[in-house]
């Protein structure tokens, strides 16, 4: 798991988030340098690839390198000036930025259920791998009080007596008990063995059979009827457990939020079993890389070139190419043409893969399905290199700052996260430095920011107004040795700085599916040999989420005996 993987809260209360739904522009994103005046470079080398990957986010980088893997041409193209799409990091004054994620588990994970993106699946099998810091807790700052809460099979309890008193405690209990037999059913099958075809039969069924039949074995009956439940709304498991203590409804909706974007209502069972059968047994912990996020990303980007695969930065793809109802390329903003023998793969959303679409060759269907997609909202983002000195020396990597339940954990300017990297890796900052990256979850309005022109003293002043909550947690958490004004560097971002860097349609977080209601799309399109991978497809929102769904991807690319060879090699 990991952070902008951070998100929501409930209880019997009524949220003031609402999911947006999305207003198609054919106009392109500003470019990243410049709006207007940004000069992309000729393309060089070969100006085809039997699949051209569109978007060097987690999910294009872990498609992409498993078809090198599998030996195919593949070319990765990136609009911006470095690859990582919203996990690529940057540096100013000698001080490196992560921009976005930052809570990482079950990274180094062994096993059939490791994240997809852990060293024994996606990483292992480019031979790569990423050294990584431990560690079991983070600061809560919410309005019972503030308590370093720590992952593990007993630690929370200690935390709940103190702010939730005996009554959450039980309800507590009560839960870990019917959800973590369900964690055999919902890590049976790894993530890598499946395919979006018929072959997934035999990479992961027949594959997997007897580890599937043993799992429902060992969690007995009443075990394998919860399991029934892995495809349902975590909060129909909460309810049918009766729990209604308002800290244990509101705890999990904030653990939900984190991890999905939605709340408990909204989020798959499944998602939330895995996460608790992560964070609450024996022996877990949290990790973070010690060369920083943008270590995972260089990881990716050797193992894809390592086998062949490769990467072209600043090249804007203007338009999906379609001839015979199919596709077979792209044409870059400057012009270029770039043919793709076998397929095109967008890691691009939903919403703007949509847009390098030629209009006349979308059914309606399914540009009506994207248009009425709801959206999660955007986000704040604050960076800030300082000196360390006068700052608590047992400051810890991560902290959530909750205002008022009542308001909702999805409720704009009401949940605040802060990571401050530099604690587990000093090298990231100068000697005797801190670097810090605070941000709104999804949750700022994009309504507030619309039309603004960046350079407008209207808009500088929303920017300040609107990232004083996030200076208000910062300066709670550092505590009073910290000053604002000492800052060596002060970063505000917007929904305008998300939608321009990341090239989000209207910033955002990503779709705003509620499980129950509706399931996120697969990855082929009406469009023969357009795939799509990330967060707008199966299995949804989070790191490990989006590198499964570029596995997902690359192994329907190729033959079912190719994609068994591959899990043979890396003994899943």
């Amino acid at each position: 798991m990991a952070l902008p993987i951070f998100p929501n809260f409930s209880a019997n209360l009524k949220s003031n988030h609402k999911p947006v739904l999305a207003r198609i522009s054919n106009v392109s994103v500003p470019a990243i340098a410049s709006p207007s005046s940004k000069q992309y470079k000729p393309f060089e080398g070969k100006p085809e690839a039997d699949v051209v990957v569109i978007g060097s986010g987690i999910g294009g980088l872990c498609c992409a390198g498993l078809l090198a893997r599998y030996k195919q041409d593949v070319l990765v193209l990136e609009s911006h000036d470095r690859p990582g799409g919203a996990a690529h990091s940057f540096k100013i004054k000698d001080y490196e930025f992560d921009s976005g994620p930052s809570l990482f588990s079950g990274f180094q994970s062994r096993g059939p259920q490791a994240n997809p993106l852990a060293q024994e699946k996606v990483l292992d099998a480019l031979g790569e791998s990423v050294p990584c810091a431990n560690y079991n807790s983070w600061m809560v700052y919410i309005p019972e009080g503030e308590f370093l809460s720590r992952i593990g099979p007993t630690e929370f309890f200690k935390d709940l007596e103190k702010y939730a008193g005996q009554n959450a405690v039980r309800e507590w209990q009560k839960l870990l008990d019917a959800v973590l037999p369900m964690s055999a059913a919902a890590m049976v099958l790894p993530p890598l063995s499946i395919r979006g075809d018929l072959g997934v039969f035999s990479t992961a069924a027949t594959r997997y059979a007897p580890s599937i039949l043993k799992s429902f074995i060992q969690m007995g009956p009443q075990g394998a009827l919860g399991a029934t439940k892995l495809l349902r709304p975590f909060s129909e498991i909460m309810d049918s457990l009766d729990l209604k203590d308002p800290f244990i409804r509101n705890w999990v909706d904030l653990l939900a939020f984190l991890l999905a974007g939605v709340k408990s209502n909204g989020i798959l069972s499944a998602e939330m079993v895995y996460m608790f059968a992560e964070w609450y047994k024996p022996g877990c912990s949290l990790e973070y890389p010690l060369q920083g996020t943008g270590a995972i990303v260089d990881a990716l980007v050797r193992g894809m070139q390592k086998f062949g695969g490769r990467l072209s930065l600043e090249s804007h793809v203007e338009k999906l190419l379609v001839e015979n109802d199919r596709a077979i390329g792209v044409k870059l903003r400057n012009g270029q043409i770039i043919r793709a023998k076998k397929a095109v793969v967008s890691n691009a959303s939903m919403w703007d893969t949509l847009n390098l679409l030629p209009e006349e060759v979308v059914p309606k269907s399914y540009q009506d399905k994207i248009e009425t997609t709801p959206q999660c909202e955007s986000f704040m983002h604050l960076h800030l290199g300082f000196d360390s000195e006068g700052i608590p020396e047992d400051l810890g990597i991560h902290h959530i700052v909750v205002n008022n339940w009542d308001r909702g954990v999805d409720a704009d300017q009401n949940v605040v996260l802060i990571s401050i990297p530099s604690v587990l890796s000093p090298n990231l900052a100068p000697l005797g430095k801190h670097v810090l990256h605070a941000y709104t979850p999804g949750t700022e309005p994009f309504e507030l920011w619309e039309g603004l022109d960046r350079r407008s003293g209207e808009y500088k002043k929303l920017k300040g107004e609107r990232s004083e909550v996030m200076w208000r947690a910062v300066e709670r958490v550092l505590g009073p040795g910290f000053k604002r004004e000492n800052c060596e560097v002060k970063l505000v971002g917007t929904p305008l700085t998300h939608q321009r860097f990341l090239r989000r349609n209207r910033g955002t977080y990503g779709p705003a599916i509620q499980a129950g209601k509706d399931t996120f799309p697969g990855h082929s399109t009406p469009i023969p040999n357009l795939y799509c991978c990330g967060d707008s497809t199966f299995p949804g929102i989070g790191v490990p989420a989006v590198a499964a769904s570029g596995a997902i991807v690359a192994n329907s690319l190729v033959s079912v005996s190719q994609h068994s060879q591959l899990l043979d090699a890396i003994g899943i």
